[in-house]
């Protein structure tokens, strides 16, 4: 049996969030002081137009802050685009890499997402790298296929002692309310396993794999306690701070 490893409870604002976003995070480091010991890992990843401010709110508790993506080069004329170090500087311990919105929306492939997550790390950053299917590609029975290969092609071979951290986000499930069964989540958690242990040996026995696409605090308990599921990265629900406390609960 695996050994337990502690849970990553990762909130994905997306393009969501002004000043007045922040009274959530201070909300939040609010519910977690009251807590006392959380056995997880909490992270928030607001729009970059927040994450210095949202760091320093975050400032004296456990909760950490993390950007959506990142650029592959450190630097240079790429008008628009946030490198890692500059997350790094403006407080950030995570970033979120090849988001299937990123992937469909801006046509990223599994080598862009590689590159970024490698730039991650060396910055000194832990990336999270996402994967997962369309309904299509469920329906036809190719699921595993392309989230191996995601896996595959995503992740580069610097991890060192950074942690490997991995979410599967079924794309047809994220923000529709629709989610797998549990039985195909757990599936899915153990073929990524399988990979990953065959691939970095100890490193994937201990690498976290993180489950998203519509979680929320009505099935948040039943999700987090099926065999490799190590956390969840959830989107609407971590915009409200006690919606996103109960999550952190439930793991």
């Amino acid at each position: 049996m695996q050994e337990r490893l502690r849970p990553l409870i990762a909130g994905n604002w997306k393009m969501n969030g002004t000043s007045a976003a922040l009274e959530q995070i201070a909300r939040l480091k609010t519910l977690l002081g009251e807590a006392g010991n959380i056995d997880s890992d909490v992270l928030v990843c607001p729009p970059a137009t927040l994450l210095e401010r949202a760091s320093q709110r975050a400032q004296g508790s456990a909760l950490r802050i993390g950007g959506q993506d990142c650029h592959a080069n450190p630097s240079g004329a790429h008008t628009g685009d946030v490198s890692a170090s500059m997350l790094l500087d403006a407080g950030a311990s995570h970033v979120i890499v090849g988001h299937s919105e990123r992937r469909a929306d801006h046509g990223e492939t599994s080598e862009t997402v590689r590159a970024k997550a490698a730039a991650a790390l060396a910055a000194g950053l832990v990336p999270i790298i996402c994967v997962g299917e369309t309904e299509a590609e469920r329906l036809a029975g190719t699921a595993n296929q392309v989230v191996g290969e995601q896996v595959k092609f995503s992740l580069p071979e610097t991890f060192g002692e950074t942690p490997i951290i991995v979410a599967y986000e079924p794309v047809w499930a994220i923000g529709t309310g629709r989610t797998p069964t549990i039985d195909d989540i757990a599936q899915m958690h153990a073929h990524m396993r399988q990979l990953l242990v065959a691939r970095f040996g100890k490193a994937g026995e201990a690498a976290l794999l993180l489950y998203g696409g519509s979680v929320k605090p009505s099935n948040a308990e039943e999700i987090l306690r099926t065999p490799n599921v190590n956390g969840a990265l959830v989107g609407g629900a971590s915009l409200l701070a006690d919606d996103f406390f109960s999550i952190i609960v439930a793991a």
